[in-house]
């Protein structure tokens, strides 16, 4: 939990607006915005499990900005993805009548960051805390439209935006996947943690598929994913995959599973992958899977399912296969 925003207000002398609306970019659930005024706070959040719990704290919550709208001052809590960073550096900067807070820690570049705004503003005295720091600096004439994120097209013609999963490239792990899986996979498709559409894409050249749902946390990698795929068969759901609930039983699971949220490997992420496609395959229903290599999933998965099975792999990562669920949760 970041209490450099709580030290900037309290004794660092940032103001806080008396009027006007405050901007949140992208905070975590765990972020302390005490020192802000809960009822004129809107956070922009597109990641869906972020977003949910920082509703259920009574914040006002939106995954994108809509159009028209202006803020008295904002905060932006930085990303490792640069160009991700830059984008709410300039959208803040842009829609802000007043100061613009910026908070992160080392690893998310803080201080590159801080280095870049001063070669083109007036930065206040860092405040540093916890492995990072909290400046800010006033929107009033600062342009930073050049900063301004942009969907990008890659190979493929497929377009992703800053900061989305393998947004420079299709994934090597998630080709390897695509070119193991069989030319039959069933009729109700789930591709869990769908990112911007890759492994979907490969999944509707099959006319036996009648039904596709992507099911992705990340709002801008599956507002990707919808300009990638125009297919009335494709369903899209912004949600957490590892709590996301089918209203049918399906035959085939596909997914590459995220397996950090910060620069440590969580294998938890994926195994709570498995134990999710588990609940929602009919019972002749099968589960494909590629993972890095290092990852643990074959203890979890063979508590899941009866048979598993590596399919396809290199030195880097492994194709799995898993049929016959063990357990059927609602």
């Amino acid at each position: 939990m970041s209490v450099r925003l709580s030290l900037a207000v309290e004794t660092g002398g940032l103001p806080v607006p008396e009027t006007g609306r405050v901007a949140v970019f992208h905070p975590t659930s765990d972020v302390d915005l005490s020192a802000l005024p809960k009822e004129r706070v809107l956070i922009v959040q597109p990641f869906a499990p972020d977003h949910a719990a920082l509703a259920a704290r009574g914040y006002d919550c939106v995954p994108e900005l809509p159009a028209d709208v202006r803020f008295a001052a904002s905060v932006v809590f930085l990303s490792r993805a640069k160009a991700l960073t830059r984008g709410l550096l300039a959208q803040a900067a842009e829609l802000s009548d007043g100061l613009v807070l910026v908070d992160g820690g080392k690893t998310d570049g803080v201080d590159s960051v801080l280095k870049a705004l001063r070669a083109r503003c007036d930065v206040s005295a860092p405040i540093s805390k916890a492995h990072g720091k909290a400046f800010w600096f006033d929107a009033t004439g600062t342009d930073l439209s050049d900063w301004q994120v942009a969907t990008t097209q890659i190979d493929g013609g497929f377009q992703t935006a800053p900061g989305v999963f393998s947004a420079d490239g299709v994934d090597p792990a998630s080709a390897l996947l695509v070119a193991a899986l069989p030319a039959k996979l069933g009729r109700n498709v789930v591709d869990l943690g769908a990112g911007w559409g890759y492994l979907s894409s490969a999944v509707l050249q099959r006319e036996t598929v009648q039904a596709l749902h992507l099911v992705e946390a990340d709002h801008s990698a599956l507002s990707c994913a919808r300009q990638n795929i125009n297919d009335p068969r494709a369903q899209f759901h912004w949600a957490d995959a590892r709590s996301w609930q089918t209203t049918e039983r399906v035959d085939c699971v596909i997914s590459n599973p995220p397996f950090h949220t910060s620069r440590a490997a969580e294998p938890s992420l994926g195994q709570a992958f498995i134990t999710a496609a588990s609940g929602m395959l009919a019972p002749a229903g099968a589960f494909w899977l590629v993972a890095n290599r290092h990852l643990p999933y074959e203890a979890t998965l063979a508590e899941q399912f009866a048979t598993v099975s590596e399919v396809a792999g290199d030195n880097r990562f492994k194709v799995l296969q898993a049929s016959r669920p063990r357990r059927h949760r609602r």
